[in-house]
């Protein structure tokens, strides 16, 4: 009769191990209900740029025949017209165009505006909080409320038609939002080493270029990739500033093949538009880590 009576210790294993599986079926559940959950999420928010990547290759009358982003009859007309353009100028102009805008802000933002961080995170000087209120209660100013004065000082120096408009101001710390970010940033690092450098007779633009800037990198890295896929999707800026067909931008030159008055090729159209939206991804996610550190980072005061 003992054989068939389980001791205590065994009874009490066996409870648990069916605890245990319970817990592991509960988790397994959980794990692949929030997955998909997630995946199906992920698949709608993702389904536009999905078809339009499938669009692209479509003819010009399958488009608008079902809401697939499979084509039927797969062509590549859509990229070699879109290419050529209508004008004397190939697409890859406009490109060429558009980076003769977004490298030089890159460059400005990112050098005028850790300069003038770096000033308001570690210096004390008369009117320091006023300027740094004046400087935050910019971002809640429309930026249509300066197009017009802007548009009068750009005209008065004879900017007009030139990329200058475009990125000058960025070269001034012009993005109040770039400056904030990089304060916060600044914050959040210990004096320690720049203090040591001073002590070795570093004095401030070398503590800045060889102790802070390295330390900014995930910022400034989450600063330039910011700037790069506004000025690409940028159109009202170089809209109002540039009126030759020579010097637009690709978000410009998309509209060249749009005409309202006829019938129009849609496939070129978003084929373009494939190939304009391929550099700011590409760039997201080659610096997704530096990206994610540096908004993380930036939010938090030390």
């Amino acid at each position: 009769m003992a054989d068939h009576v389980l001791s205590p210790a065994l009874a009490v294993d066996q409870e648990a191990e069916r605890i245990l599986k319970a817990q592991r079926r509960r988790h397994l559940f959980s794990a692949i209900f929030r997955y998909g959950v997630l995946t199906l999420v992920g698949l709608l928010m993702l389904y536009p740029l999905i078809w339009l990547v499938g669009a692209s290759f479509k003819p010009n009358s399958e488009i608008f025949a079902g809401a697939g982003f499979i084509p039927q009859e797969p062509t590549t007309s859509g990229y070699v017209n879109g290419w050529k353009t209508s004008t004397p100028y190939t697409f890859g102009h406009f490109f060429w165009n558009t980076f003769l805008i977004v490298v030089p802000k890159i460059i400005g933002t990112a050098i005028s505006c850790t300069a003038v961080a770096y000033g308001f995170a570690r210096f004390d000087f008369p009117g320091k909080k006023i300027l740094f209120a004046s400087l935050i209660a910019t971002l809640l100013l429309p930026n249509v409320v300066t197009r017009i004065p802007q548009y009068l000082l750009f005209r008065d120096l004879g900017w007009l038609d030139t990329f200058l408009p475009l990125w000058v101001p960025s070269a001034f710390a012009g993005d109040a939002f770039f400056v904030f970010m990089l304060v916060q940033f600044l914050r959040a690092i210990p004096r320690d080493m720049e203090e040591a450098a001073r002590v070795d007779g570093a004095n401030t633009w070398q503590v800045l270029i060889f102790i802070v800037v390295p330390l900014l990198i995930p910022a400034l890295i989450s600063v330039c990739l910011f700037q790069f896929m506004w000025t690409m999707n940028d159109f009202l800026g170089p809209l109002i500033y540039i009126s030759s067909v020579d010097k637009f931008p690709v978000s410009l030159a998309l509209k060249l093949s749009i005409d309202t008055t006829e019938a129009f090729e849609w496939n070129r159209i978003l084929a373009m538009s494939v190939l304009t939206i391929m550099p700011a991804l590409i760039v997201f996610f080659l610096a997704q880590k530096y990206f994610i550190e540096g908004i993380s980072a930036g939010g938090v005061k030390g």
